[in-house]
């Protein structure tokens, strides 16, 4: 399975930060998805219904962004693949989301994860 949806550059403002002033307002997070899936399917079949709607994962995750208002952004990633990874067809995702505006003297800080479906079996 070496295919690959991406999402690229998703732009959410939302909640998210531990200390007082940032739970008082929204936040710009950029979000990067590499789902690995198996495409043949959807190629050989020309079929929609055979695919990772990279539309619905977009909505999913900004859903998910204003729902889970954490304080970390690691909680953030890890709640976010998991959803992937439980209601889309992918065996893996890498997750990256950035802050952008968190430390000025960066152009972005921010965690990426990787995550497998083999491990979300085994929780």
């Amino acid at each position: 399975m070496d295919d690959v949806v991406f999402i690229q550059g998703l732009q959410i403002n939302t909640l998210i930060g531990v200390y007082p002033w940032e739970r008082a307002i929204k936040q710009q997070l950029i979000i990067d998805a590499e789902m690995l899936c198996d495409m043949s399917l959807a190629a050989a079949s020309d079929d929609v219904a055979h695919v990772i709607n990279y539309k619905t994962v977009c909505e999913d995750i900004e859903r998910l962004c204003h729902e889970i208002q954490a304080e970390l952004l690691e909680t953030l990633a890890e709640r976010i693949a998991e959803h992937i990874l439980r209601h889309y067809p992918c065996g893996q995702i890498s997750l990256t989301i950035h802050k952008p505006n968190a430390i000025t003297q960066a152009v972005s800080v921010g965690v990426k994860i990787v995550r497998r479906q083999a491990n979300l079996s085994a929780t």
